[in-house]
């Protein structure tokens, strides 16, 4: 007997159809001679909704209470999802992410999980029902209800699997697994058999939207595996872990992220800790910083220019206006920028692959407006209208289509 974790995210649920057939993928498991921990995502686009909801009321509410009704969207779907296993002649018990063991931090809106006391979710094992777990939320030392960001579920899923030492953690979506692209954008794209953490945490990072990074991050921290399969169509998916089969494929994937902003800061006093003052205080504020570029400027003076995520280009810029490093320099946001990158393990020994990448762009006249490189990824910011024809060619060039 086998313990296994499934996670089902909101494409999955999104209407009562498909709250069967999940049930019936759930019991089919449990039918097979395993214990089953369900990890369930609100239906369809209901936390948007319940965000819209929100703006009616209060354009800048504040993020504890925007907390406490985010939450709702995932108690309505294990209430859903238990309902139907139930329905099939199964026993099941729902539980919210509180009553799970999820203790996190207060950073409401993007929580962290502190740890899992996992007291109820063995006794309900013990009893073999099926749990149906709400994921994307947890509870705070003050008792407040938190979420864990977009993408939480992928994170609580993989966070319980750790916690229960788990055989499995298998990822159900609308897709059958990881590809080398966006398939529904990119025909020729590939389904990976096999991906290291490494890689699928840079893709994740990058824009891949199949894995949460996060997750990715905690799978590897302890050793979970990962399965990403479709909820859809019952075909082998991807298998996400430490070490995998050497192929001959270099580059294993070619991904898009439209969320940037791309904030720029000319001429700065050439002094000592200029930076440091920028971007602490971009820190306190909990503003990740992506692609950095520093450049010299004229008279002594020196350019900085980074990214966020559109969603804190604002912020970002407001707090940088009240530096008194940055008195009276210009400082610009621009949001119509897209970043796209390749990622391989393969790179770091195959000399050439940035320029067989900028010759792709080159080809369909793209001009590139920052780089940014590591071992196994290399990223370059464009313009946003350009990105989608920019992940094509880069994808040919490295992945023709057979």
């Amino acid at each position: 007997m086998a313990l296994i974790v499934q996670k089902f995210g909101g494409s999955s649920v999104a209407d009562a159809a498909r709250v069967m057939n999940v049930a019936r993928i759930v019991t089919d498991t449990y039918k097979a001679g395993n214990d089953v921990v369900v990890v369930v995502s609100a239906q369809g686009d209901t936390t948007d909704d319940l965000i819209e909801k929100a703006k009616e009321i209060n354009l800048n509410p504040a993020k504890r209470e925007m907390d406490q009704l985010l939450a709702a969207g995932e108690q309505i779907s294990i209430s859903l999802l238990a309902m139907a296993i139930e329905k099939l002649g199964f026993p099941v018990i729902s539980l919210l992410g509180w009553q799970a063991g999820f203790n996190t931090n207060s950073v409401y809106g993007a929580a962290r999980i502190k740890n899992i006391k996992t007291n109820r979710l063995n006794a309900e094992i013990s009893k073999h029902n099926i749990v149906v777990v709400a994921g994307f939320q947890g509870i705070n030392r003050y008792d407040d209800l938190t979420t864990l960001g977009r993408g939480g579920s992928d994170t609580s899923a993989v966070a319980i699997a750790a916690a229960l030492h788990a055989d499995k953690c298998q990822i159900f979506t609308d897709v059958e697994g990881v590809y080398t692209a966006d398939p529904r954008k990119i025909p020729g794209a590939k389904k990976l058999n096999e991906i290291t953490y490494d890689e699928m945490l840079e893709l994740a990072t990058l824009g891949a939207q199949v894995l949460n990074n996060r997750s990715v991050e905690m799978a590897k921290k302890y050793s979970v595996e990962l399965e990403v399969l479709s909820s859809l169509n019952p075909v082998p998916g991807t298998i996400v872990k430490e070490k995998v089969k050497m192929e001959k494929m270099l580059i294993r994937g070619v991904t898009k992220d439209a969320d940037v902003a791309l904030i720029s800061v000319v001429g700065l006093d050439d002094n000592p800790g200029v930076a440091f003052k920028v971007f602490a205080k971009l820190a306190q504020k909990n503003i990740n910083v992506d692609i950095i570029l520093q450049s010299v400027g004229r008279n002594g003076t020196k350019d900085l220019t980074f990214t966020v995520s559109k969603e804190n280009g604002p912020l970002a810029v407001s707090l940088l206006e009240e530096l008194s490093v940055i008195d009276g320099k210009k400082i610009s946001c621009k949001t119509n920028v897209a970043k796209v990158s390749v990622v391989g393990a393969g790179m770091e020994s195959h000399p050439g692959t940035a320029s067989k990448m900028f010759e792709a762009l080159y080809a369909q006249n793209i001009n590139i407006q920052m780089i940014s490189t590591s071992e196994i990824k290399i990223s370059v910011i464009i313009d946003a209208e350009e990105a989608d024809r920019a992940v094509a060619a880069v994808h040919n060039a490295f992945i023709p289509q057979d």
